[in-house]
């Protein structure tokens, strides 16, 4: 510590003695410990690319010529390689290129506003999609709303200007996604629509210049570089539209999709032999089904996809329509990837269902098998994403499917579908292991899923405890079911008498063991009536639970409040008789046990 043994204090604590070294440092200028530390943080500031001028040893993201660093009005005064922090700062590149002073940060906003910069990005933004949405009413049309295009131009421009453009007609004849796509991912522009949502010849973008005409120019170069982008795009339309779907099948053998689990065409043979299986489960036409899944990644060798790879599956259904496949088949084509998010639209009709909920089971049982599961922070193949995928095509369409058929059956299917060189016992994983490993993933996932709809985490925890539930329809209907019934004063009144019988159960058990044995009337009128209405209540509950009516089981095991409350008013547990004191304790399992036929009502807090 720099000190010496004679400067050291002792201290005695708890746990012994102490030296402490007691130092002083007096305190410093600000502006003097900033111009300490900035130019290494300059110097090592982590940007994803960053380059190098010259024989100069400073990396950064782009030319840096000069550094205007501040503190109450001074200069702070440091060097950084060749430069030296000033008060000077440059306006727009080409407007007002000259240096000029700043004083204070008011100055600095002030004078770079008067220099053709805005400095506030939110400032920039709200002024693009204002004047966005004017162009585009003056024209009659409709502004195509892009989080992400505007979050991204308003951080491209320091003094936007936002004009309208036009492009040939004749490029209409091309899928709307697909110029959207060209027109966002190249050249950074808005998509216009007309009254009936219909993507119009106009175009909106944000130059970074304030022209002297008004922008004409500007206008016409940005046309002459679009029409050249949507005459490639129009190109790969016309190109894909020559090979039918199935003709380009063979192409996927040479991609791979993963080294331990085979090609993409290895993983089309998976698809169509899962999305009969579930086809057939769920009431679907199971030809339409496996003609959809054995089409559904033929455009990923399309020169569209390959352009813009965020259209693939859309672009298939383009494709399936332009050869005369039905509408079902073309839709299930498109849908296969969805649902993508919580967000997005969850498809519904069960041929797009089927293809959608095999190719989410395929990439999970395939990467559980060679035990590619994620990790806390890490998901590389998007599992959380596909598990979400499957629970919501289950829950929003109400299908009463096991998971662990359909688990089971996508596994099988690694054998007859594809892989099969690899499929041995040195390889990879038993089914077992890989539906058990599966349901816990999904029970995870099913929880985060309900946590955003309002529902407690202890009601999930205490239907999944049950175990063996795979069917999340009827899952649901018991967790909506409990939800419902410990909003009610008899549900919560209930679950204290359980939390009391379940405690001193747990006392007891502790210090003898489980409690075994069936109860007996007793010799007290409460233990007759809880034993008498135990035995009803068991055979109700048992009853309700078998027909999946959850409400009605509630409102049975509600009956045993009363019984449950005399009981504990009156009657002692813990007495001295042994065999009253045991025949007590049973009665307290049974009301434990009846209980936990609904849900594992100790997991529930309060």
């Amino acid at each position: 510590a720099g000190v010496t043994r004679d400067q050291l204090d002792i201290r005695e604590e708890k746990k012994g003695t102490f030296l402490y070294a007691i130092i002083e440092r007096k305190g410093r200028k600000t502006s003097d410990v900033l111009a300490e530390f900035l130019p290494e943080i300059i110097r090592n500031f982590p940007w994803p690319k960053s380059q190098r001028w010259g024989d100069t040893s400073l990396r950064w993201v782009r030319p840096l010529h000069s550094i205007l660093c501040l503190f109450e009005g001074e200069v702070v005064d440091f060097d950084l390689d060749d430069l030296r922090s000033g008060r000077q700062t440059r306006g727009h590149r080409f407007l007002a290129p000259e240096p000029f002073e700043i004083s204070s940060f008011a100055d600095y906003q002030t004078k770079l506003k008067a220099a053709y910069v805005i400095l506030d990005p939110a400032e920039r933004k709200d002024l693009i999609h204002a004047e966005a949405m004017k162009l585009a009413q003056e024209a009659g049309l409709s502004l195509l709303e892009d989080k992400g295009l505007l979050d991204e131009v308003a951080g491209l421009a320091e003094y936007p200007v936002v004009l309208i453009g036009e492009f040939d007609r004749d490029f209409l004849d091309v899928p709307p996604e697909a110029l959207t796509s060209a027109m966002k991912k190249h050249q950074k522009y808005f998509s216009l629509t007309d009254d009936n949502g219909k993507l119009a010849n106009r175009f909106i973008f944000v130059a970074n210049m304030k022209a002297a005409d008004g922008g004409v120019k500007i206008i016409d170069g940005n046309e002459r570089v679009l029409r050249a982008r949507l005459a490639d795009t129009k190109f790969f339309w016309d190109q894909d539209l020559k090979i039918r779907l199935e003709d380009r099948l063979p192409a996927l053998d040479d991609i791979i999709f993963h080294a331990k689990l085979g090609t993409v065409g290895e993983r089309v043979k998976r698809l169509v032999e899962l999305s009969g299986y579930i086809a057939e489960k769920i009431g679907a036409d199971v030809e339409q089904a496996k003609r959809a899944a054995l089409l559904c990644k033929a455009d990923l060798v399309s020169g569209m996809v390959g352009e813009f790879a965020d259209l693939q599956g859309l672009m298939g259904k383009y494709y399936a329509k332009a050869q005369g496949e039905p509408e079902t088949v073309t839709n299930a084509i498109a849908d296969h990837y969805s649902p993508k998010g919580p967000s997005d639209i969850c498809p519904s009709d069960p041929v797009s269902v089927s293809v959608a909920l095999a190719e989410k089971l395929d990439a999970l049982v395939g990467f559980f098998w060679i035990d590619e599961k994620p990790t806390g922070s890490k998901d590389p193949f998007a599992l959380r994403r596909a598990a979400l995928g499957v629970i919501r095509l289950i829950i929003d369409n109400q299908l009463r499917v096991n998971l662990i058929d359909m688990l089971e059956t996508s596994y099988a299917s690694f054998k007859t579908g594809g892989i099969r060189r690899h499929f041995d016992k040195s390889f990879g994983r038993d089914i077992i292991g890989v539906a058990l490993d599966l349901l816990n993933f999904f029970a995870d996932r099913l929880k985060v899923h309900l946590k955003e709809q309002g529902v407690r985490h202890d009601l999930i925890d205490a239907v999944f405890a049950l175990g063996g539930e795979d069917d999340l329809v009827r899952l649901l209907a018991r967790v909506e079911a409990l939800q419902n019934f410990l909003g009610t004063d008899e549900g919560a009144n209930l679950l204290a008498g359980y939390k009391r019988a379940a405690n001193i159960l747990k006392a007891e058990e502790k210090k003898d063991g489980p409690i075994e044995g069936a109860a007996t009337a007793g010799s007290l009128p409460e233990e007759k009536e809880l034993f008498d209405r135990l035995q009803q209540v068991s055979a109700a509950t048992d009853k309700a639970v078998e027909q999946e009516k959850f409400e009605q089981a509630m409102t049975a095991l509600a009956t045993l409040r009363p019984a449950i409350d005399a009981f504990f008013d009156k009657v002692t547990v813990n007495c001295e008789d042994r065999d009253a004191r045991l025949n007590r304790l049973r009665l307290l399992a049974q009301i434990r046990s009846t209980m936990n036929r609904v849900a594992d009502f100790s997991r529930i807090a309060g």
